[in-house]
């Protein structure tokens, strides 16, 4: 791929890593648009390093109370990634195809756009994501396992499902990209068997660096949009995106306009 649409790509990835209108969704349908380029194994590796380092900035004195004080919350992680790993290695090696699907992407942005509306009926819960069960651990790990599909917000769906389960606010925002790191690190794991098979050429991964580094820095400001809208009480407003989109996308796949990509 060209530079300019690997940072095409870049962009797209860090906002809607983090934003909560589905990163899959949209790198499908916009692969669609490119001429069904899909994208590699090389590069998704490659951006979700980018992301996960935007993580790692943005909660470093989070990640560091999990390793000093908070140790009680690492084994909620492991429970809540659990879901993910089960769903994510059976469609991966099963059900590949679907993940490409920008007409499925359609139609779970629409769900995504429900279930962020939903939020502004959802009543405000009181709990600390330190104080959470195993039980409520697994299944906001549920909600991230959903979220495999494309066109499922990752972040939506864990939010919406803390807050189902009474964390705070900025609670469940936490809790959600504490859950997002072993999540996308497994997401990685996945795909580094073809990196290993296929590695890119010196041209090649200077291009694909470029595209780690404009995924970091969009990242870095899209997380902090979102926890800034989270304590507003604006997350529903995404919903205003994923609606439309996800509309027009499903007009343009049963008009012929979009398909997916060949396998």
């Amino acid at each position: 791929m060209h530079w300019y649409e690997v940072w095409v790509l870049a962009v797209v990835q860090g906002i809607a890593e983090f934003l909560p209108i589905s990163s899959s969704g949209h790198l499908v349908v916009l692969g669609a648009l490119m001429g069904g380029q899909s994208e590699s194994a090389t590069l998704e590796i490659i951006l979700h390093s980018g992301t996960l380092a935007s993580i790692l900035v943005v909660y470093w004195q989070r990640i560091l109370a999990l390793l000093r004080s908070d140790r009680r919350v690492i084994p909620l992680l492991v429970i809540g990634t659990l879901p993910a790993v089960v769903v994510g290695l059976t469609l991966k090696t099963q059900f590949e195809a679907m993940l490409k699907n920008p007409l499925l992407a359609g139609c779970m942005l629409l769900v995504t756009a429900a279930m962020l509306a939903a939020l502004r009926w959802i009543p405000r819960g009181e709990r600390a994501y330190q104080q959470f069960s195993w039980a409520g651990a697994l299944a906001v790990g549920c909600f991230q396992a959903f979220a495999i599909l494309p066109g499922v917000s990752r972040s939506g769906s864990t939010i919406v499902g803390g807050r189902l389960l009474g964390l705070r606010n900025e609670d469940a925002v936490t809790f959600s990209f504490l859950l997002a790191i072993p999540a996308i690190l497994g997401a990685t794991v996945l795909a580094v068997k073809d990196l290993v098979e296929q590695p890119p050429s010196g041209e090649g991964l200077s291009v694909l660096l470029s595209g780690a580094v404009v995924a970091f820095v969009v990242g870095v400001v899209s997380l902090r949009w979102l926890i800034r809208w989270s304590q507003l009480g604006r997350l529903d407003w995404f919903a205003l995106w994923c609606f439309p989109v996800g509309l027009t996308v499903i007009a343009l796949c049963y008009s012929g306009y979009l398909a997916a990509p060949a396998s």
